[in-house]
């Protein structure tokens, strides 16, 4: 079963790459042109999905003008079914928007694999209001066959500016067992790594092709780093607080 759980990841991420090789160019793009602008890149989800901002946030090799928006309220430890129920609450972003400091040429990356829940969307309609471009990825079957549960009807990548798809079916299942009528198997987090971590990747590729030096961490674990990692942390301490936040 785990060679056929690699095959399965295998083809979803071949799928993206041949389908979604646009978007993310798209989206690297807008990301190199909002670092070159001292902008700041916004990364937001609830429950697994917000793994995908601490994935990017302090990453060696990854960019320092990363600000991942952490709820402890919306992640599981602070209790699964709370956390899901709060999610499918409708202006609960409202309040924790506020303290987020989104500035007109900012980046909102938001992830949400059904779309269809109120506080992904409320966050990225709230960012999309102070001016910052937002990107969404998720995946657009679950409004094939589901319901929004925001209170104007739409799912997230009617919400966004750009959305990146990340093919996963109704379910977030990659096997199906008929004889036992079970579905099972989550692709949707691996997928998503990828595609963060391909973005960045790529805008950091299109900010050296513009003769700019991108602003990247080294490992802490590599002797020298100290120094560098310190200076950068200084350019944007004011903007993203949890880089000294104690």
């Amino acid at each position: 079963m785990f060679n056929q759980y690699i095959n399965k990841v295998n083809q979803l991420m071949h799928v993206v790459e041949k389908e979604e090789q646009s978007n993310i160019k798209a989206a690297a793009e807008k990301m190199a042109d909002c670092i070159q602008k001292n902008g700041i890149i916004h990364v937001f989800g609830c429950g697994h999905s917000h793994m995908l901002g601490e994935e990017l946030f302090y990453r060696a090799g990854g960019l320092v003008p990363v600000n991942p928006i952490l709820i402890e309220d919306l992640m599981l430890h602070k209790g699964a079914i709370r956390s899901s129920a709060l999610e499918q609450t409708n202006d609960y972003a409202n309040e924790f928007m506020k303290e987020v400091h989104i500035q007109s040429g900012d980046i909102l990356i938001v992830t949400s694999t059904s779309g269809r829940n109120p506080v992904p969307i409320d966050v990225a309609l709230i960012a999309k209001k102070k001016g910052a471009f937002v990107i969404a990825i998720t995946s657009p079957r679950y409004a094939e066959n589901q319901s929004s549960r925001h209170k104007d009807g739409i799912f997230l990548f009617q919400a966004a500016d750009l959305m990146i798809d990340n093919h996963i079916e109704v379910g977030d299942i990659l096997f199906t067992d008929e004889d036992h009528h079970l579905s099972y198997g989550s692709g949707s987090t691996i997928v998503g790594m990828t595609i963060v971590n391909g973005i960045i990747s790529e805008s950091i590729s299109v900010m050296l092709e513009n003769q700019f030096r991108p602003p990247v961490f080294k490992s802490s674990n590599a002797d020298g780093a100290g120094d560098h990692n310190q200076r950068l942390i200084e350019m944007y301490k004011d903007r993203i607080p949890l880089l000294v936040k104690g």
